[in-house]
């Protein structure tokens, strides 16, 4: 009988390299929020895949930035965290980019004792000549990691580098049980789906300046109801959140109730309110209530 394989596999890089993307191909839901806005990831995001013969745990981390206020220093710890438990590192990079925007992460991919994939992504962007001149500079800078060209958004090249992740695997018993998607509860893809929608809508440091909170999740056969808190800093936001006529939030409101009926296939109902929360952003004890400081 062939042997189980299971293990943890963690994505790292700058911001917007396309680590929610390549983790939603593998997974295969949209798990963690893909948007063009730097920082949309937080938190750190298991996505589970399994197969007959393996157990691929997935976990996607905030984009590795110089943290300049708590919230971020607390965002970088999960990034820490993702070397230290992990059996395989994914370190994504664009075609373009030139090294890590923190040198002590890149020293520790280079004394990686675990294996290392280098995903050189969005090749579909770049001609022969650009994709064989990067490929030859991240050989030189990384000569110990194997390097795979790959583009996350077509599915270019994503099912070689799964298969290959798969043989790197651990042999071990399966983690979690096999029909779990993510190690997260439903309400932190209510949170996220909702925070989706103002990184897309509002502008400037608005969407950096909100939490959610999902206080009520109540679920029949045929429907959810949920009751989510918009968290802000400031009362001007809170306007701005809301719009004219509270026209804006019921824009986040539908939109984020069309994405929710699809992610947990049933009718949702979704009740938004604003709330001003003053500074929660550096206050150590809000943020370990948003799950920032573990």
């Amino acid at each position: 009988m062939a042997q189980h394989r299971a293990g943890f596999v963690n994505i790292i890089g700058n911001p917007n390299v396309g680590k929610s993307t390549l983790m939603n191909a593998f997974v295969g839901e949209k798990l963690s929020i893909i948007t063009s806005k730097a920082q949309t990831t937080r938190h750190r995001i298991l996505g589970i895949v399994n197969g007959d013969d393996f157990q691929m745990i997935l976990s996607d981390t905030p984009g590795i930035i110089k943290p300049a206020y708590e919230l971020q220093s607390s965002m970088m710890n999960f990034v820490k965290s993702a070397f230290e438990d992990a059996d395989v590192l994914l370190y994504m990079v664009e075609i373009g980019e030139k090294a890590l925007k923190d040198e002590h992460f890149f020293e520790k991919i280079k004394n990686s004792k675990i294996p290392v994939l280098l995903l050189l992504n969005k090749v579909d962007m770049a001609d022969q000549e650009l994709l064989e001149d990067q490929a030859q500079y991240w050989q030189e800078l990384l000569p110990t990691v194997e390097l795979h060209p790959i583009s996350a958004l077509t599915n270019f090249n994503i099912k070689n580098v799964f298969e290959r992740i798969v043989e790197l695997l651990p042999e071990s018993p399966a983690y979690y049980p096999k029909d779990q998607l993510t190690d997260k509860p439903e309400r932190f893809f209510v949170n996220e789906t909702i925070r989706e929608k103002i990184l897309i809508h509002y502008k400037k440091e608005i969407p950096y300046a909100v939490e959610i909170e999902t206080e009520e999740f109540f679920e029949d056969d045929d429907i959810i109801r949920m009751r989510s808190v918009i968290m802000v800093e400031r009362d001007s936001q809170k306007g701005i959140i809301i719009g004219h006529k509270g026209s804006a939030l019921k824009r986040v409101g539908v939109e984020a109730r069309k994405d929710l009926e699809k992610f947990f296939g049933k009718q949702v109902y979704i009740e938004l309110y604003v709330k001003v929360n003053k500074n929660w952003r550096s206050d150590a004890r809000q943020l370990k209530r948003f799950g920032y400081n573990s």
